[in-house]
């Protein structure tokens, strides 16, 4: 019985000491020490450009669309750009018109019952290149990083085109055959879009819509031409 009645009590005063260990308080140092704490905004590291002390930037990316392109921009201040897109037209958006070209490179030789019916055609190639002034302003009550601009430019096109046809001389002779043609044009590009850099790393992602005119190959030819990209902006 005594036993027990010791056991007892040596059990409620380790009780009792540690309750009174796990309850003291922090020493001064651990006091004076506070856990450092960041909010989420803050936490987040946003892209540096586009502030108005650091003008000049520069920007070079890919741009998909009609032209899908090498797509290069100099910020020469928070107002005025200058921009230079080269690349590839998107041939495919241009089919109907390339066909109907087919008939003006019909020769004028042809007479009587002789004909040459289009069949095909192929753009072997077809480049372009245009360079672009840019009016551009801030849009950031819209959303913080979103700038709008619009502008003038020219544009400058090579397309090489291959046709094949079917000849008809009346009843007396048909055969297929082809030829290829070499078109060149330009012609100036009126523009608006939007630009965007709100991110994590010094990109820029872009919509633009252009509308050309063609003043050289087919004088009064008129097409909205434009499409999406993201520069590394430095």
């Amino acid at each position: 019985m005594r036993l027990k009645k010791a056991v007892f009590v040596i059990t409620i005063s380790l009780l009792s000491s540690a309750a009174c260990f796990a309850q003291m308080k922090k020493s001064v140092k651990s006091r004076t020490y506070n856990q450092p704490h960041v909010s989420r905004n803050k936490a987040k590291i946003i892209c540096p450009v586009f502030e108005t002390s650091q003008y000049p930037y520069q920007g070079i990316g890919i741009k998909l669309g009609d032209p899908f392109a090498l797509s290069y921009k100099f910020y020469a201040n928070k107002n005025w750009s200058f921009a230079a897109d080269a690349g590839k037209a998107a041939s495919g958006l241009y089919n109907k018109y390339y066909r109907n070209a087919f008939n003006t490179y019909l020769p004028d030789s042809l007479e009587g019952t002789e004909t040459m019916q289009y069949l095909t055609h192929k753009a072997n190639q077809d480049w372009l290149l245009e360079a672009k002034f840019l009016y551009q302003w801030d849009a950031s009550k819209i959303s913080k990083g979103l700038q709008l601009y619009a502008g003038l430019g020219w544009q400058w096109r090579n397309t090489n085109l291959t046709y094949d046809y079917l000849y008809e001389d009346g009843n007396f002779e048909s055969k297929f055959g082809k030829f290829s043609e070499n078109r060149f044009t330009y012609g100036p590009v009126a523009l608006a879009g939007f630009e965007y850099s709100y991110f994590s790393l010094p990109l820029s992602a872009f919509i633009e819509v252009e509308w050309f005119t063609d003043v050289l190959l087919d004088p009064g030819y008129q097409r909205f031409q434009g499409g999406v990209g993201i520069r590394y902006v430095f």
